[in-house]
């Protein structure tokens, strides 16, 4: 059981070329298959945790391949809906900047002697569901209108940037704290 969450990220991994290949197919029907593999990849990451979790099943190899495997389908998937919509790249830039940031700072931290990076908190997770949610719908209704797909994705990016922000102020507070400990 110990090895499970990490087999099913691995998993989602492996469905990111799946999922470029469904999503640029032109047959309509193919629309659905893309949006059930990504709500796969989806699903498979809260089992993938809420296993992880259940049986104590965490490890190194799945502190890096979870959120390695979120982060490939997200980006893919979005810069999946830029080629066919150019108008979002903007969105792409935003999405990179953030995971490049917390990415960083994460490795700030872990090079700092900090085992345990901020966890996901609510407003990511919000920001999360609202740009997975979003990014079905844009793939299911590839004929709305470009200013509505911006709008759409205007709100997934601003809950991300809301999400940054807080990640901003976590690791303020960890930084704050380690340099009042060491008398600095």
């Amino acid at each position: 059981m110990k090895a499970l969450p990490n087999i099913i990220s691995f998993f989602r991994i492996c469905l990111v070329p799946v999922f470029v290949v469904v999503f640029f197919n032109d047959h309509s029907e193919f629309r659905i298959f893309a949006v059930l593999i990504f709500a796969i990849a989806g699903i498979s990451d809260i089992l993938d945790g809420i296993i992880a979790r259940k049986f104590q099943a965490q490890s190194k190899l799945g502190k890096v391949l979870d959120p390695l495997a979120d982060k490939l389908m997200t980006f893919t998937a979005i810069m999946c809906l830029t080629i066919t919509r150019p108008i979002l790249f903007w969105a792409v830039c935003v999405f990179f900047v953030k995971e490049a940031l917390m990415g960083t700072g994460g490795l700030v931290l872990h090079r700092k002697g900090h085992k345990e990076l901020p966890a996901s908190n609510a407003i990511g997770k919000a920001s999360t569901v609202t740009f997975f949610i979003i990014c079905i719908l844009l793939m299911l209704f590839r004929n709305l209108s470009d200013a509505i797909a911006v709008l759409m994705i205007s709100v997934a990016v601003a809950l991300t940037l809301v999400a940054l922000a807080s990640y901003i102020v976590s690791y303020t507070k960890i930084i704050n704290a380690e340099k009042q400990e060491s008398g600095e």
